[in-house]
């Protein structure tokens, strides 16, 4: 532990975003068990003239310096329509990373707090990068696991730290685990009483699961746009997005997405439900192992390899799965669960994540419990009134 003093810095020059960026590397050194970032996805998510947050929000990111060495950084965060939204006046903070070092964690959380307090806020949450609907909250478990695609990951310490400055928690964010491995079909992975019932509801009310048109993608984004929305109007936390924050994420997630797993349900030919589900990405990334002295076109081939050529995912993320409102306790939700399993098996995938679950959210908690899912990790999201 060094007696020089702590210089807190704001980055402002891509240099610095740059600097910024490159810190994680840092906390992690030797970790088997954290995702490296891309470089260049980080660059474009920092950047206030290319990522549609900065739009309607504000973000100043800051690093803690000692000696011209870069040992922490945080983000102060106004996230305007989530105030209008929620009808709060909060802020919130983001990025968090720090050497294990106490006083570092305190100077960054304090920054952040003073920054969010300067603008008038009376509380301030997080983490945040920048709102729920990106990566949100710290795992407060389950250290010995690595991340899904979009999950965040952090050493178990930053807990303490932000507890010890006087944060606590205002919801924790639920992980829920599923291995369907032992079983030969979808059909006989679930409750039999559930198949009966799913059947019956697709004969009966002519619900059908369709899986999303790849070459009307932006159309089909639409949809499910529109049955996210209205699914999670009333969820703790949830800000809608703007159409150019829809078009930013439909356009990163192309990338990653396999029609198996992004499915519609539908009722007599109306849209009433939707799951989308990602691969494991995470799995060839992380053997790819992006750095700042890897040039990124080679870690490219290398995750590229792993992901195309070996064929090493064997999980799953659920991000999304919801049915509108007047639809829900029919079924419906069983239905899309066991389309996406089958179509898993079908691809030899036996492993699925459902993330995240506010740990309030009853129905959706106890229906994913009935399928035999059990809570592995949790994600919590800090508040502190100043």
């Amino acid at each position: 532990m060094s007696s020089a003093p702590i210089e807190i810095v704001e980055a402002v020059t891509p240099q610095q975003r740059t600097e910024f960026i490159h810190f994680q590397w840092v906390p992690y050194q030797g970790n088997p068990y954290w995702v490296p970032p891309l470089i260049s996805e980080r660059q474009v998510f920092l950047d206030k003239t290319k990522h549609p947050f900065h739009q309607h929000s504000e973000v100043t990111l800051f690093m803690a310096k000692r000696g011209g060495q870069t040992v922490g950084t945080i983000a102060g965060i106004l996230n305007n329509r989530h105030n209008q939204t929620h009808d709060e006046n909060i802020g919130f903070f983001g990025l968090f990373e720090c050497i294990e070092e106490y006083a570092v964690a305190e100077r960054l959380l304090s920054t952040a707090r003073d920054w969010v307090k300067a603008r008038g806020k009376t509380a301030i949450r997080g983490p945040m990068n920048y709102s729920v609907n990106e990566e949100c909250g710290l795992l407060v478990d389950a250290f010995d696991d690595a991340p899904r695609p979009l999950m965040t990951y952090n050493p178990p310490y930053y807990k303490a730290f932000i507890e010890r400055v006087g944060f606590v928690k205002a919801m924790d964010l639920l992980a829920y685990y599923r291995d369907v491995g032992n079983f030969r079909d979808a059909e006989k992975a679930m409750d039999p009483q559930l198949v009966r019932v799913t059947k019956k509801l697709q004969a009966r009310a002519k619900v059908t699961v369709r899986k999303v048109n790849m070459r009307r993608f932006d159309e089909e984004v639409d949809i499910i746009q529109s049955l996210w929305s209205q699914a999670w109007e009333k969820n703790w936390g949830n800000v809608p997005l703007t159409d150019a924050e829809i078009d930013y994420l439909a356009h990163n997630l192309k990338q990653f997405a396999d029609p198996d797993f992004l499915l519609i349900a539908e009722s007599n030919g109306e849209p009433v439900g939707m799951a989308v589900c990602l691969p494991d990405v995470n799995v060839p990334l992380r053997k790819a192992y992006p750095n700042p002295r890897t040039p990124e076109w080679w870690t490219l081939i290398k995750f590229l390899y792993h992901w195309k050529l070996r064929n090493e995912i064997d999980l799953i993320r659920v991000v999304l799965l919801g049915v509108l409102e007047k639809y829900r306790l029919h079924g419906i939700e069983a239905l899309l669960y066991f389309e996406v399993a089958r179509n898993a098996l079908r691809r030899g995938i036996h492993k699925a994540e459902s993330s995240w679950v506010l740990e309030n959210n009853v129905m959706m908690r106890r229906g994913i419990e009935g399928q035999g899912g059990k809570v592995y990790k949790t994600y919590r999201v800090y508040e502190m009134a100043i």
